[in-house]
């Protein structure tokens, strides 16, 4: 944890000082000190570095290299070229250790990471040769993002552009997301959960999720505002390299924090004098002890949206973050015991936090796990040390692009020949691959299920199908092309034609339908916040419409959008933007819902953003990668045992 003196004040109010003073006054005390005292945690770097948190070029006493060290040591250059990550040929995974000669052996046990290299000379390239990569310049985003920013770097975008008059509540909204602001050092890195001024007990809602600032940094992106979003990605990289202990064990080297807290503590010994400190979890202070998995794919999903929006594509380009992203991907895709290509995970793993029948292969998971390859496809710098990596990355899109589409898709079509399936086939060729017995379709589907549309299903396991509607899963295919065109059309025509149960009075329903009675005392164990049509059982969450508007903008249906986000204007200044809401129809704020709860701010500001310029949503969205159908190395294309694929790709194309 590193430390820089502050005035005292709170640590989410707007900006004390000057960005010009806050470094001036850290640079002038010089007590920017490392500090491992907080909640147990013990940092890789040595106890007595200094570092300043300033971005000049001179670093005094810091661990951190500065770039023209970096050019002057050819070793250190020599080092980063020869990282190697051990993958095998056609495989799909990575080795989940790391060579010991490696980079990132070194970068996690001797603590070396250049997290504050702020300013790159032109011209240079950390990783290596440049990637040859035309640059998409901030042009892009239309004049309503090209205003000029304050000195706290702040844009003064929208209410500056003659052709763009905010609403009152748009105005309202941008207040409040400013106001919810982290300062680490001087320097905005991020927003709290919720800055509900009320909560006497805020738990860790006054912390910086990953999960929950990410539409709050494609509104700030989208509004030409690309420091705080700048400084999150590079603050929450340099906590990947801490050390994690849950009771004597260690997760993987490319875990990701669920969240963090800036504390604000006395230095030792010196009256008046106080420093900043971060504070992560990695899950081991969350209920329940779940590690984050999807932090981690948001991190790389949300760099790329930086490169993208800003052009700034140094930053994804920079030691430091090459590596952040190569770990990330060998902890995803380290050998295991499964079969299947998806993510195999625990309950409450990702946005359903908390126990909801969710474990195994869940679709939100999934869904963001295509997503984070495909970024980091784009983004890996392409040389010997990674063209293995590349190759892995290729073989596991290829696999987990066919598995969802063949074996998570529902329409009324395929749920008769569920209806009709045989059971306990022993064979390579069988129909009934994860022995499904068709008693398991739930009778609310037979009647709830349109003669047109379809969906992802929310889970699927041996002898095991959840078809529950899981909302954010299903939008994050359509805006990833995880499904096939046809496939998200029919996701949005589900959602047009159920639109009472998936959005009724306040969007968006985060799962359809709700687990009631005895199911509900089963599958939760009772817990009394996940009741029906409450929280993550059936609960209404306004943050899912940015991700409703990005869907419909990709697919030519923004009509959609705007008649979500209208429902949603007319009540949330009103209840003063709460988390969620309850009751079958969402009606009713949520019992436990806190107020101002930051991601719902921000994501009708994001959507209001990408409705105002569609053309953005292009940028933040992928198309259909034909390569990646065609793409099979599972070498069954002949003999006795056949590819799945070969036998359903006629399947797969008329779907």
């Amino acid at each position: 944890m590193f430390g820089c003196p502050l005035p005292k004040g709170g640590h989410f109010t707007e900006y004390n000082l000057s960005k010009s003073q806050s470094k001036l006054y850290c640079l002038m005390k010089k007590k920017c000190f490392h500090s491992n005292k907080v909640l147990g945690f013990r940092s890789v770097i040595a106890s007595n570095r200094r570092v300043f948190c300033g971005s000049g070029s001179n670093w005094g006493q810091s661990r951190v290299p500065s770039v023209n060290w970096v050019e002057k040591n050819n070793k250190f250059l020599s080092l980063i070229a020869n990282v190697a990550s051990n993958t095998r040929n056609h495989s799909s995974s990575v080795e989940s250790r790391v060579n010991e000669n490696s980079f990132e052996k070194i970068y996690i046990q001797g603590g070396f990471k250049p997290l504050v290299i702020e300013k790159i000379e032109e011209g240079q390239d950390l990783v290596g040769k440049d990637k040859g990569i035309e640059k998409e310049h901030k042009s892009k985003v239309d004049d309503a993002a090209n205003a000029s920013t304050d000195q706290f770097g702040k844009a003064e975008v929208l209410e500056s552009n003659p052709e763009r008059h905010l609403s009152k509540v748009e105005k309202e909204a941008w207040k409040l997301l400013r106001g919810a602001i982290v300062n680490y050092c001087g320097n905005p890195v991020g927003t709290v959960a919720a800055a509900d001024p009320a909560d006497k007990q805020p738990l860790n809602y006054d912390q910086v999720f990953i999960r929950d600032f990410v539409p709050s940094a494609l509104a700030f992106l989208l509004n030409g505002e690309a420091e705080i979003v700048k400084n999150f990605l590079l603050h929450t990289l340099q906590l990947q390299s801490w050390e994690k202990t849950v009771d004597c064990y260690s997760p993987g080297q490319g875990l990701m924090p669920a969240s963090f807290k800036v504390r604000t503590v006395p230095l030792d010994g010196r009256v008046g004098e106080f420093e900043d400190v971060l504070d992560p979890d990695f899950g081991e202070s969350a209920i329940g002890r779940v590690a984050p998995v999807d932090s981690g794919l948001w991190w790389i999903i949300l760099l790329r949206a930086y490169g993208k929006l800003t052009g700034d594509y140094a930053l994804q380009e920079r030691v430091d973050v090459q590596t952040g992203i190569r770990l990330i991907l060998n902890l995803c895709l380290s050998d295991g015991f499964d079969m299947f290509p998806t993510l195999l995970v625990t309950d409450g793993s990702c946005m359903i936090d908390r126990r909801m029948g969710i474990h195994g292969h869940p679709l939100e998971i999934q869904a963001l796990f295509y997503s984070a390859l495909r970024c980091a496809r784009e983004m890996l710098a392409v040389n010997d040390s990674t063209k293995n990596l590349v190759v892995a990355v290729n073989n596991r899109l290829s696999a987990l692009s066919f598995h969802m589409r063949e074996y998570y898709w529902v329409d009324m079509k395929k749920i008769n020949e569920i209806y009709r399936y045989k059971t306990e086939e022993y064979s390579t060729e069988a129909i009934n691959k994860f022995n499904i017995y068709p008693d398991q379709i739930p009778g609310w589907l037979v009647d709830w299920i349109p003669e047109t549309g379809g969906y992802f299903i929310g889970n699927l396991q041996p002898a095991h199908m959840d078809f529950r509607f899981f909302t954010l899963g299903n939008l994050w295919a359509i805006v990833s092309s995880l499904s096939t065109p046809k496939q998200s059309e029919g996701i949005l025509t589900l959602i047009e034609e159920k639109w009472d149960d998936l959005v009724a009075q306040m969007p968006l329903k985060i799962c359809y339908p709700a687990l009631e009675h005895e199911e509900w005392r089963i599958i939760t164990g009772g817990d009394p916040k996940n009741t029906p049509w409450s929280y993550h059982n059936g609960g209404s969450w306004p943050t899912l419409l940015w991700q409703f508007t990005l869907a419909c903008i990709k697919m030519e249906r923004p009509e959609l959008a705007r008649k979500a986000v209208a429902l949603a204007e007319k009540r949330l200044p009103v209840d003063q933007w709460p988390e969620y809401y309850d009751t079958r129809y969402g009606r009713f704020i949520g019992k436990q819902a806190r107020l101002r709860q930051t991601w719902t701010i921000a994501g009708y500001l994001t959507s209001k953003l990408l409705l105002d310029n569609p053309q953005l949503a292009s940028i933040l969205s992928w198309n259909e990668d034909y390569e990646l159908l065609e793409n099979c190395v599972c070498g069954l294309k002949s003999g006795r045992r056949k590819c799945s694929r070969l036998t359903t790709r006629s399947h797969v194309t008329e779907t």
